[in-house]
């Protein structure tokens, strides 16, 4: 009885996506991927009291991660508890293992600095982070990037930040395969936010999110970075932050973090966040051909969570390490408030487009 249980919420969602897509949200259906399905049996959940947790997949295997206000691994919202933990994730999504590297709950090496961080990435061999520098609207008022050599263990700061007057917030970094293979070119994708309510984390409204790229070997470069200033026959690109344009839009709203990842089997950009309001699981799911866009939606709901819990979450990360080969059958990572303040996985299928078959 469970498992029919189980399929049949699976089967609600996939048709939510499907009808949600035409209705209210900022961008047409998706051409691609037609419908989303949760696996709820397969959910696990660790780490109790310690959020956030953007996922990046290593040059040794392994996959890392950051959390906030925790203990990480074994910790728990008072045991361990750092500001900003970095941990190694191993194994498979069926019995993986988080070890603390960098602060939490008996780590491998304690933490130097506080802050957050929701965009990490591994090139080369070499761990890159965003961090911004403490809890709630405090982390709007810069954004500094922060370099590892040794998976983790010790980071070193770029001496540059942006910064709140910027008007541009809580960074993330595209995601590829393993040790960033599989890139589209030499060039390292960054999505930042538009500030739009400085007093609070909120939903941002309107919703704007601004990308930037730099060269895989100038990333500590501030001078390296080139903002995307619009499409008329190719995508343009500027030194100027003047000229920058968003490349995502929602009326309804972005919230104050967001993902993107590339989905190798469908060729497809994955973009994550909020909208309306916060920690409400108002997850909205779009694709796109190039980092830029055009975008699609392929799920745009409310009240994701755990089937019988309160759907207190508000960021969703994708494994491209716990991915299938044809980019059909996903983990996802996802975090939030509540119960769901803690390291959260589930399984799930994308439905595709006939012609995708």
């Amino acid at each position: 009885m469970r498992s029919l249980l189980l399929a049949a919420c699976g089967l609600i969602l996939w048709c939510l996506s499907a009808a949600a897509a035409g209705a209210g949200t900022p961008y047409p259906p998706s051409p691609v991927i037609r419908g989303v399905s949760f696996d709820w049996s397969t959910h696990d959940r660790s780490a109790p009291g310690s959020d956030n947790w953007p996922v990046t997949w290593a040059d040794d295997g392994n996959q890392y991660t950051t959390w906030g206000d925790g203990g990480g691994f074994g910790g728990g919202d008072q045991r361990g508890r750092v500001s900003l933990g970095v941990a190694r994730v191993e194994g498979w999504w069926h019995n993986y293992r988080g070890v603390n590297i960098w602060g939490g709950y008996r780590p491998l090496n304690p933490a130097r600095f506080d802050g957050k961080s929701y965009g990490i990435v591994c090139v080369d061999g070499v761990l890159y982070m965003w961090r911004s520098p403490g809890s709630d609207s405090v982390g709007y008022r810069f954004a500094r990037l922060y370099r590892s050599t040794d998976h983790g263990a010790s980071w070193t700061a770029a001496g540059w930040q942006f910064v709140q007057a910027d008007g541009m917030v809580m960074p993330t970094i595209l995601n590829f395969g393993r040790n960033y293979n599989g890139a589209r070119d030499g060039y390292v994708y960054h999505y930042f936010i538009k500030l739009q309510d400085p007093g609070r984390l909120a939903v941002h409204k309107p919703g704007w999110v601004y990308l930037l790229r730099v060269p895989k070997k100038d990333l500590m470069r501030r001078e390296a970075y080139e903002f995307f200033s619009g499409t008329a026959q190719r995508p343009a690109w500027s030194r100027r932050m003047a000229d920058r344009k968003a490349v995502f839009r929602d009326p309804r709203g972005v919230g104050w973090c967001v993902s993107v990842s590339y989905n190798a089997g469908l060729k497809r950009y994955l973009l994550m966040t909020e909208h309306d309001a916060t920690v409400k699981g108002n997850i909205g799911i779009f694709d796109a051909p190039e980092p830029w866009g055009p975008w699609t939606t392929v799920h745009y709901g409310a009240g994701f969570g755990h089937p019988g819990e309160p759907p207190t979450t508000f960021f969703w990360n994708f494994s491209n390490k716990w991915l299938s080969r044809d980019g059909r059958t996903f983990t996802l990572i996802f975090t939030g408030v509540g119960v769901n303040d803690s390291w959260n996985l589930v399984r799930g299928r994308f439905a595709v487009a006939p012609a995708e078959e």
